[in-house]
C-alpha cells in the first residue's frame, strides 16, 4: 500500500500526487492524508472517475482517504 501525506498542500498538488501513484501501476491501494475539504472532494472525484473505490475516514484535523483499485 502506498501512503501519501498531502497535509498542508493546496490543490492541485494532492491530486497530482495521487494521480502519479495511480499511474505508476505499482499500487492497488493508496492511503492519503489530507487536511482540506477541497482536497477530499477533488481526490475522490478523480479517483472515482479512474475506476478506484474511495472511502473517507475523518480524524481530528484531517481526513484519511483509502483508495482501492477496482
Amino acid at each position: 500500500m502506498k501512503q501519501i501525506d498531502a497535509r498542508g498542500l493546496s490543490c492541485p498538488q494532492p491530486v497530482l500526487l495521487v494521480k502519479k501513484a495511480m499511474a505508476s501501476g505499482e499500487n492497488d491501494s493508496i492511503e492519503v492524508l489530507v487536511d482540506s475539504a477541497v482536497a477530499v472532494e477533488n481526490i475522490s472525484r478523480v479517483a472515482s472517475s479512474l475506476g478506484w473505490d474511495v472511502a473517507a475516514t475523518p480524524k481530528e484535523d484531517e481526513v484519511q482517504l483509502q483508495l482501492v483499485q477496482k
